[in-house]
């Protein structure tokens, strides 16, 4: 008999413990969704941070600081696509070899900055330190930063005849991270804002 009595109140835990994850989880993609708003952006930053919902929560450090990640694996997978490109490229006969190569350094200044950032935050202390705002002004710089060396990188390609099947390619590429770092610092400034 008490088994017959545990195997019910088993699956209304486990039913209850569903829902609470659910409705967690809406709440936090509905804090995503208008957190996005602010953001350049708004359907690539919920698309790039939906999945990251359950550890932002509604968390506003949370959400910056998974955008600022989300953004630091995006210039790590730009990084490595523009290096295998560089690694095919015939050096003396290549017109696109230079840009790429600079392209190259470019993005691996803009992951340095970004890291940077991610290390700012994470020094932050508390809204109310003397230190926020210093750490986050940092991490504002250095994002801002990254993004001027992603546009740099596709400064090198442009008015000249490279190969489609180079520079369309690396401009889906870096295009695609500049939307991301550009989404990490609206809200950075966004986060910055309720504080100053």
């Amino acid at each position: 008999m008490a088994r017959v009595l545990l195997l019910p109140v088993a699956a209304v835990v486990v039913f209850l413990s569903c829902v609470s994850v659910t409705a967690g989880t809406a709440a936090a993609t509905a804090f995503i969704r208008s957190s996005c708003r602010a953001t350049t952006y708004p359907d690539v930053c919920v698309t790039s941070l939906a999945e990251y919902g359950p550890a932002i929560k509604e968390s506003p450090q949370n959400l910056v600081q998974t955008a600022l990640s989300v953004s630091l694996k995006r210039a790590n997978s730009t990084k490595a696509f523009v290096n295998r490109l560089c690694k095919t490229t015939d050096r003396s006969k290549s017109l696109e070899y230079g840009p790429l190569k600079d392209c190259l350094d470019q993005i691996s200044d803009s992951m340095d900055r970004i890291t940077k950032s991610v290390g700012e935050l994470k020094k932050m202390g508390r809204a109310q330190s003397p230190e926020f705002l210093l750490h986050v002004s940092n991490a504002q710089t250095w994002v801002s930063a990254a993004l001027t060396d992603q546009t740099t990188c596709m400064d090198g390609f442009e008015g000249r005849a490279f190969d489609r099947s180079v520079k369309a390619p690396i401009r889906a590429q870096v295009n695609d991270l500049a939307r991301v770092t550009s989404n990490a610092l609206a809200l950075i400034n966004k986060f910055v804002a309720k504080y100053n």
